[in-house]
Order: C-alpha cells, then structure tokens, then sequence
C-alpha cells in the first residue's frame, strides 16, 4: 500500500512544481515510510510514497513502460490478488517482466487494455497513469472504494491525491467549506456521501469509476455497479459457492513478501478469516499466523451488555486462538490516550470521524506495525451477508438506518446552521438519491424488493464510511489492512441472494454461518453478532465532558456560532454513563456525540478551515 500524488497543468503551471509535488507526497509519508519516487515532465508531475508489501526492488514507482511509440508512467496505491492469472496472460501475449510485482502487471495490462484493464482486475486500488505522448491522465478506484482518491481541478491545473491533505497541501488550494459541506459534517457524518470531498473544489473518484484528464478536459465513467438477476441456484449450491468464493477470497490476500497477522475478535468473520489462513499456513509448513486483538482497561469491571454489544470479545478471542493454535496477543488501550489520540485521528481521516472508534484502531495500528506490516480483517460482513440489527428490526425503516437521531444532534446546534444546513432535507435527498440509485428486478417479492434496498444502502452508504475509517487509521501507521469479504465477486453473487436464503434459519449471516460450517466451534460459528469493541470505562465520558467544557469556556473556539453552546452544556453535565441509544452505527452514543463536537472543533482550528 501506498500514497500517490499528481499535478497536471495544461495551462497554469508554477515554477516550483518540483518543490511542490514532494511536499505534496511528504504529506503521505505515513502511507508509505519505506521509499519515495517521483516523475516530471513539461504536463505532468507524479510523486509515490512507497509501502514494500511484494517485491522491494522490481516495484518501485513511478514505474515507466514503454510501448512502441508511446510512454506510460504510473503511480499506485493498492494490492491486485490475481496478479499471476494475469501476469500469466500477458506473458502469452509477449510481454516479459523485469520483477514480480503487481504493479508492473497493473501498468502493462493498461498498456495491453487500455482503460478496459479494470475489469480484470481483482483487489484494492487506485492509480493513475501517465500517457506522455497523447498528453492524458488516466485514473481509476477499485470496485467497492476501499482505497481512497481524491481530486481537484481549477482553471488548466488539476490535482489528484490519495488523501484530502496532500491537495490542500498546493498552493491553489485553500481549506474551504460551503453550506454543503457543512451539511456533510452536521447532518450526515462522521458518514460522507460518495463523490464528495467536503471541501470546496474537492472531489472523490467514485468506487467503480475511472476518469480521462486531458485538454478537453475530465471525463469519468462508471465501469462498475451492481447487477441484479434471478439467482438460480439451489439453496444448497448457494452454500457451496459461497464457501468456495470465501475461501479463495482469503487465500488470495495472504501473499505478502513482509510479516501478516490477523484480527481477531472472537467473532465469527475474522474467526473465519484466521481458521482459512491458519489452514493454509499449515499446509506450507509455515510458524503459526500471528493474531491480535483490542480490549480497553475498565472493561473487565465496566462492561455492560447491552442490544448492540450483547458480550464481551475477550473468551472468545482466547478460544478462537487456543483452537487455531495462532500466536496471539492482546493491546490493551487506557482512556488518557485514547482520548489524546482523538486528534491525530481527525488528522488521519482529514475530517472528524467516528471519535474514539477511530482513535481506538489508530492506536491499534502503530501497535499491531511493531510485529507485521500486513493485516487481514474481517471487515463488511455484515453489509454483504446482513449482519446489522437493522436488517432486522422493521420499525426503522426511514432515512439511513445507522443515523436515526438526527433530531438529538440538531438541538445541538445554533439556529443559524440549522437555517443553513437544513440537515432534515439535506439528508433526506441523499437518502432518496441513493434508493433510486438501486438496481431492482421486477420479478422480486416486496419483502425481497425492501432488503434490497437497504442492501444497497449498507453497501454503497455505510460500509465506504468503515472502509474509509479502515484505511485512514491503519495507513496513518503505515500499515495494510486486507478486506476479504469485499472481493467484488462475493459481493456480486451475494447481491442476488434471496433474503429467505441470507436470512438462513432466521439468523444474521445464517447463509455464511452454514457456508463456514466445520472450520469453528459451533458457539464460535453461531455466536451472536457484536461489533468492534469500544471503551465502557466512565473515565471516558468524564474526559470528554472536560474537553467540550473547556471548549465551551474559550471564546475563541472556532465551533462556538455553529453549536447552542447552552444545549451542549446541559449535555455535558448531564451524561454520566454510556447510553444504549446510537445516534450513528451502533458504538456512537452520548458520550461519543460529544466527543465529535470536540473533533469538529478540533478540525476548524487546525485546518484554518474558512466557511463560506
């Protein structure tokens, strides 16, 4: 995994843009501690911070190719895990390669392709590639968005980068939000909708999407979506394929030339994810997979069950690893750095985010870097397979499930953003956007014509939101996390499942639970769904409420128009424990409510943010 940067200039063009692209990528160094390299000519400027994951020598970047008349030069951000079956048809075709990295086969399938190379490619990714001698940029995410792109274009300059900072790291660029961007943070974060940057002029590439940049300007095209069809399979094939697409998923995103670990939670997806790997590390006679998990101090005294989090992970990750016979070890968070690490988690993500669920993984991350630079997670699950307790409680069925209390966050704030933002309305076109986006099939029961629906808001709404939590937090430590469950061809057979069949003995994931039969304990296999663990420490809460109270008591506080600072008061002094109310997924109560405020905060100062 990587950080890459371009600049592109038909017509404005600074003397400095040497200078320029290297502070650019240096804003990126966190995304690739292990080299830089970067690649100038009179249109074009592209920069590369480097993560060594597969060969150290043979896939250094920019890499350069040429093909008769024409030069392509390409950075790249991403792992492809079909990088052979490619590999072994471009050779039929002619082509010899130098090394063994994916990215020389990425680069000579565009060559060999053209922009058609993304539909055959199986993995993570986003790039962008350099054709000198037609003056074009091409650009291109992977499927379902796991690694990020953003852009900028203004006059004959166009930027594109990895993350938001590294673009409002150039000089044309100022940090800027508009009445939308407001929106984006106050009504619909920490989730964001897809294609928006939040600030001004700043923009996403799509998952699914590839863009031509050139004189006449940009052009994008979506090249993936969902395809809904009548699945024909027999129940009982539907559970054979959906173990053998599992399987292969893992398998493929174990190659790795540096250290791999697994998280492990106890639960049943990343139990899946360890029992396959470990399989396959016996098989080559390789030591036992390195596993990790996260648990917080307090929790053995303070945790509660609750609705969304019925147990408590730590039993159960002892069991998966005693089972397994993995390498396990634990990382045990305090609240006082889990509170500190609030900033810098704002700062990975370039927007407040999910507050101390963010922070958590961050420090997670520079933890889990001392012992493997590679991580496999069982990460979006339950948007593939229908995990949530909103797949299954019907008495929320308006707007997007995982944000139902918009009210309580707007009594939070001033009656000027509240008449600017109009979040209610603002967040009822996004959510309409997004369901007539949905790809029906006529011949669906209702009951089936509902779930799909909110299949497709779980997958193109709310799973970006914890692959963007995923990427930013564990990149910021220079560490790749892999996502099995998001290889495209799972998600695109799952897609046109019947609910009767996903629902399989009225449990969430009961389909991939029989599909994973035998390779776990049975309670392991059948254990109740509980998400990523949090903190139930009260330390917490009381941290937090002195943050927003000192907040509130600096006249200088860039967040002061934008809150009833009266309202946020009341609530400060009000919380005293975790509630069982979320206003945003299931982890996010008051007390991280509160805690967002202080990112907000946070953000507007330290990015001089101007709202205009």
């Amino acid at each position: 995994m990587c950080g890459i940067v371009g600049w592109v200039g038909f017509k404005d063009r600074s003397e400095d843009v040497m200078e320029i692209i290297k502070n650019m990528a240096d804003q990126l160094v966190h995304r690739g501690p292990d080299a830089e390299g970067f690649w100038f000519s009179e249109q074009a400027a592209l920069g590369h911070r480097r993560l060594v994951v597969v060969d150290p020598e043979g896939g250094k970047q920019p890499m350069v190719s040429a093909n008769g008349n024409y030069k392509y030069t390409l950075v790249y951000n991403g792992e492809l895990y079909n990088t052979e079956d490619i590999r072994q048809v471009l050779t039929g075709k002619g082509y010899n390669f130098e090394g063994w990295s994916d990215t020389e086969v990425l680069l000579k399938a565009y060559i060999e392709w053209g922009e058609k190379c993304v539909y055959k490619l199986n993995g993570i990714f986003a790039f962008a590639i350099w054709d000198d001698d037609r003056k074009r940029l091409f650009l291109a995410r992977d499927r379902l968005g796991v690694k990020p792109l953003f852009y900028w274009q203004k006059g004959g300059s166009f930027l594109f980068a990895s993350e938001i900072k590294a673009i409002l790291s150039h000089p044309l660029v100022s940090a800027r939000v508009n009445q939308e961007g407001l929106a984006e943070i106050f009504a619909l974060g920490p989730a964001r909708t897809p294609g928006h940057g939040v600030f001004s002029g700043i923009h996403e590439l799509k998952p699914g999407n590839y863009m031509h940049v050139d004189q006449k300007g940009i052009r994008s095209r979506q090249y993936w979506s969902l395809n809904s069809h009548t699945h024909e399979d027999s129940f009982e094939q539907t559970v054979d394929t959906v173990k053998e697409l599992v399987f292969d998923a893992i398998k493929r995103q174990l190659i790795s030339d540096v250290p791999l670990c697994a998280l492990l939670s106890g639960g049943l997806d990343s139990s899946a994810i360890t029992a396959v790997a470990s399989e396959v590390y016996r098989n080559e006679n390789q030591e036992a997979i390195k596993t990790f998990s996260v648990d917080y101090v307090g929790n053995d005294q303070y945790f509660k069950a609750g609705r969304f989090q019925p147990h408590a992970d730590a039993p159960w990750v002892n069991k998966v690893s005693e089972y397994l016979g993995t390498r396990h070890a634990s990382y045990l968070i305090d609240t006082p750095e889990l509170v500190e690490s609030l900033f810098p988690a704002v700062i990975a993500r370039d927007l407040p985010g999910m507050t101390d669920i963010d922070s958590s993984l961050w420090l997670f991350s520079r933890w889990i870097k001392n012992q493997a630079t590679v991580g496999i997670s069982g990460e979006c699950a339950d948007e593939v397979f229908g995990g949530y307790p909103w797949f299954y409680n019907t008495s929320a069925k308006n707007l997007f499930p995982w944000s139902q209390r918009l009210d309580i966050r707007t009594k939070l704030y001033s009656k000027d953003l509240i008449r600017l933002i109009k979040a209610e309305e603002y967040v009822t076109q996004r959510y309409r956007e997004a369901i007539e986006e949905t790809p029906r099939l006529a011949e669906d029961e209702p009951i089936d014509a509902q779930m799909r629906e909110l299949f497709y808001l779980n997958l193109t709404r709310w799973m970006p939101t914890l692959l963007d939590r995923k990427d930013r937090m564990s990149m910021a430590a220079g560490l790749e996390l892999r996502v099995p469950f998001c290889d495209h061809r799972l998600v695109e057979y799952v897609w046109n499942v019947p609910w009767t069949m996903k629902n399989y003995n009225n449990r969430e994931k009961g389909l991939l639970r029989l599909a994973l039969k035998g390779i776990l304990p049975e309670d392991v296999l059948w254990r109740e769904k509980s998400p990523y663990p949090k903190t139930h420490n009260p330390s917490f809460i009381a941290a937090v409420r002195g943050l927003i109270l000192s907040i509130l008591d600096d006249p200088t506080s860039p967040i002061l128009p934008l809150i009833n600072s009266e309202t946020v008061r009341d609530l400060a002094l009000s919380v005293r424990r975790d509630t069982d109310i979320p206003w945003f997924g299931q982890l996010m109560n008051a007390p991280q409510l509160l805690a967002y405020l202080v990112q907000i905060d946070f953000w507007l100062k330290e990015y001089r943010i101007t709202i205009v």
